[in-house]
């Protein structure tokens, strides 16, 4: 296992990544995204990074620029995603299969910038649904239908819940809520079960 942390500029100001290589040839690499107000150090986030390597995974958490700049409130969603697409332009392996992942918001980015960035796959933990108290204000429209999806959520989330639909697949965490926290070993168990399922992972 080999890691090695750098800056990556974006049209949004630096961005900051850790490449941590798995022992042996990667089946795939796994981009990941932090919340809105956290970091790539969260617990769900660290977990599923030492599992996915240990399955013979590329990992890349990917820490945006408003938070290497110190700032703690998310920028708007457009440059949210153009940072990211940046990030993974520059720092994707053209010959491995690409999944883009995350946590809350990052997992809102992952998803709605698939699709322009060729992934194979979007792994999303802890989807916000919708905002806390607002279900009608969905943001399922943002999971890509027509990509290998798998989000993992707490039944208990106040973010809410997607519904599985075409290649989207929800599994629900019991007793969660949206930090994953309980039974945070089940949850990452669940997502490199099914990174094997495609053959991204060994």
């Amino acid at each position: 296992m080999s890691s090695s942390e750098r800056t990556v500029e974006t049209p949004r100001g630096p961005a900051r990544v850790r490449v941590t290589g798995p022992a042996g040839p990667p089946h795939s690499q796994l981009f990941l995204g932090h919340g809105a107000g956290g970091g790539v150090d969260a617990p769900d986030l660290a977990a599923l990074h030492d599992a996915a390597v240990d399955a013979g995974v590329r990992v890349v958490l990917v820490t945006q620029p408003y938070r290497v700049a110190g700032r703690r409130a998310p920028a708007p969603a457009g440059q949210l995603d153009e940072a990211w697409m940046a990030v993974v332009r520059a720092e994707a392996v053209p010959e491995l299969p690409l999944i883009s992942g995350g946590r809350s918001s990052g997992a809102r980015v992952a998803a709605r910038t698939a699709a322009p960035l060729g992934a194979a796959g979007v792994l999303a933990l802890a989807f916000p649904q919708h905002p806390p108290g607002k279900p009608a204000k969905t943001r399922a429209a943002e999971l890509p239908a027509g990509i290998p999806t798998l989000v993992l959520n707490g039944d208990r989330d106040p973010f809410g819940m997607p519904e599985p639909g075409g290649l989207v697949e929800v599994m629900v965490r019991p007793g969660a809520v949206h930090d994953l926290k309980k039974d945070l070993p089940g949850t990452v168990h669940l997502a490199i079960s099914w990174l094997r399922r495609f053959g991204w992972a060994r």
